[in-house]
Order: C-alpha cells, then structure tokens, then sequence
C-alpha cells in the first residue's frame, strides 16, 4: 500500500501540485462566486458567476480570515462578499454605510449622515421599479415595490467601528443588514466589481453572452 502511495504521488506530483497551487490561489487571491439569490437585482442576476477580488481589502493566510496585511478599508458603493456566521452563508451585498455613518431608511430612500440620497426611475413593471441611486457620486441600479414592504424602512442607525452596513440592490426582496445586522470587517473575503460568466436557470441554463466580463 505505501509503495502503490509513493509510486501515484511520484508519477503525478506535479498534478498534486497544480491542485493545491490553486486552491490556495482561490483561497487568498481570487475566486468566483455564484449568485442564487435575486437579492442584488438588477445589478446582479440570479446564475451569474461573479469574480470576488480576495486581496482588495486584505492580504489572508489561505484557508482563513487572518489578515496578515490590510490593503485597503471597504468604501461606500462597493459590492462585497462575506462569509455571514449570522446567516451561516456567503453573501453578497453592497456598502452604504461605513464606520461612523448615521444611516436611514425611508420609504426606500437613504438618507447618510443627514443627507438624502438622490434617485431617477429608469423603468418600471407591474410590481417594481428600477431606479438609479447616487450614493454620493456612485451611481448604481436598484430595484424595489411599488408597495414597499417592511424592509423599506427602519430608524435612524449609527453604524460602529469595524462594522458596515450592507444592503442588497434588491431592497424590498433582501436578507441583509436589516435582518443579519452589521457585516464586521473580519468576515468580508473580497469585492466584486465584475461577471465572469452567466447562465440563466430559467432556460435551460442556456448561458447569457452578453454578461459574460460584465462590469458591475
């Protein structure tokens, strides 16, 4: 047994290699992420295969949160993966406020810092509208009920050291900080600001080429 061992490890070593080299890459460099969910909508749809850039906030031992380096702090804007041990999930959200921010939520309109955000409505279904947020000069999609829901609103928060707060695109149809909390520093693995590759689940997995590198 143990020479049918040396014998495999001898003949494909470099294979084992490879193998570990890049999880190790995926671990600490950079991955992609698949999106289930409609959360993100309709920045990010349901089947896309986002690239999660894992050095844009920290340099990790692989396999761990231990940051071994800080690159860079989370800003507003930015489309974050973390690893939610509230939710025990991986979950991608986007940034509005950061360590210090007063945030609130009205009627689906932030206010940050005393100072509502500004929004244009861009189209609109039966159900939703999708209208373009200026997140203080960052401009993005998001999509909410015309009839609001409970996650439309909630008082005025103060967002702690080492914490951010993070919403989904999707506001009315969205697990985030309104359920889990705050998102701490230390379980962010990376951002994304790009799709790599799409599929749509409801046909046939039949692959969507015009959001393949995708910039988000």
């Amino acid at each position: 047994m143990r020479n049918w061992i040396f014998k495999n490890w001898k003949e494909n070593r470099s294979f084992f290699l490879f193998i570990t080299l890049m999880f190790v890459f995926r671990s600490a460099f950079a991955d992609w992420n698949t999106v289930p969910t409609g959360s993100m909508k309709p920045t990010i749809l349901e089947g896309d295969r986002i690239l999660v850039n894992k050095i844009a906030y920290d340099l990790r031992v692989p396999f761990t949160h231990i940051s071994l380096y800080k690159v860079s702090d989370p800003v507003r804007g930015d489309i974050i993966v973390f690893d939610s041990k509230v939710s025990g999930k991986k979950l991608v959200k986007r940034i509005v406020g950061i360590p210090g921010d007063i945030v609130e939520l009205n009627n689906n309109v932030l206010r940050i810092n005393g100072e509502p955000l500004a929004y244009k409505d861009i189209g609109s279904s039966q159900l939703t509208t999708d209208r373009v947020e200026n997140l203080f000069g960052i401009k993005h999609s998001i999509r909410v009920k015309k009839n609001g829901s409970r996650l439309s609103s909630f008082k005025s928060v103060a967002v702690p050291a080492e914490y951010y707060l993070a919403l989904g695109d999707n506001r009315d149809n969205s697990a985030d900080s309104r359920v889990i909390g705050f998102v701490p520093r230390n379980e962010i693995v990376g951002r994304s600001k790009s799709v790599v590759m799409s599929f749509n689940y409801e046909n046939f997995y039949i692959p969507r080429k015009d959001r393949f590198f995708h910039t988000l």
